[in-house]
């Protein structure tokens, strides 16, 4: 196994990009081997340091993902899926350890993610905080626990660029409470209501997203029951944590067998 795995940044010019690039450069276990951008971007060509406004890091920003992947151990993506989906593809060929962030991936693009999974690691998750996946464990032995006399609201914010709702964490939240009672979340989804809605239906899980200013990250999860409410909240306030926890699911995906995990996997939460 390489001590210091070499790291590829999908979507460097952009937030994430931008906190995985100082991540790694700030860690002592891992180096940054290339930077990559789509084609067109201004950046292409570049010093990603001196592009970001800092220190000349000796990393040219690249657009092309298969270069970019000879001689790297790992790849971190939190891009779009399109993007994802291609880059699955090659770093299995890379076997090189592929930690997705991308949210808004369909059930088309897991397949893919499944099929590319059967040759190299590939961790992928809504959301890779601690706190966050502690709280799916949670919410689902909450759910668990309860039964179909609370109802189940998930409540997401975010800031007023990001393109998808309900948010990859509000999903990973909804598919915890859904598991614990044993459903799949497509059977009791609700989305968002407007107009003459009618009366909830028992068991539905219920979504809503809040879009607006700098907003890092909120989750609330509502269970409401005849005479109480109990809630489960996270709040993100900064981003880096996302960053560093896509970094140790790098580090810990060198060595693993080819599989599809979870950030649950990477912290021993799993089952």
């Amino acid at each position: 196994m390489i001590e210091v795995p070499g790291i590829v940044v999908m979507g460097a010019s952009g937030r994430m990009g931008r906190m995985l690039v100082e991540t790694v450069q700030a860690s002592p276990v891992m180096r940054l081997h290339a930077a990559l951008e789509r084609p067109g971007h201004e950046w292409i060509g570049r010093d990603v340091g001196e592009a970001m406004g800092g220190a000349k890091l000796d990393v040219l920003v690249g657009d092309d993902p298969l270069e970019a992947m000879v001689g790297a151990q790992a790849v971190i993506d939190f891009t779009a899926p399109a993007a994802t989906v291609e880059m699955a593809t090659l770093a299995a060929q890379a076997r090189a350890v592929h930690v997705i962030g991308t949210t808004g991936l369909s059930d088309e693009d897991i397949a893919k993610l499944d099929a590319a999974a059967r040759h190299a690691v590939i961790v992928r998750a809504g959301n890779m905080s601690l706190g966050v996946n502690l709280l799916t464990v949670l919410v689902k032995q909450v759910a668990k626990a309860l039964d179909e006399d609370f109802d189940i609201e998930v409540v997401e914010a975010h800031h007023r660029h990001k393109v998808d709702a309900p948010s990859g964490t509000a999903l990973m939240l909804g598919e915890a409470a859904a598991e614990g009672r044993g459903h799949d979340l497509k059977e009791v989804y609700e989305a968002a209501r407007d107009g003459i809605t009618g009366a909830r239906k028992p068991g539905q899980i219920g979504f809503s997203a809040i879009r607006g200013g700098d907003i890092i990250g909120d989750h609330d999860v509502i269970f409401a029951g005849p005479g109480e409410r109990l809630q489960l909240t996270h709040k993100a306030t900064d981003r880096s944590l996302f960053a560093k926890g896509a970094l140790k699911a790098a580090l810990w995906g060198q060595g693993r067998k080819p599989g599809h995990y979870s950030m649950l996997d990477v912290l021993g939460l799993e089952g």
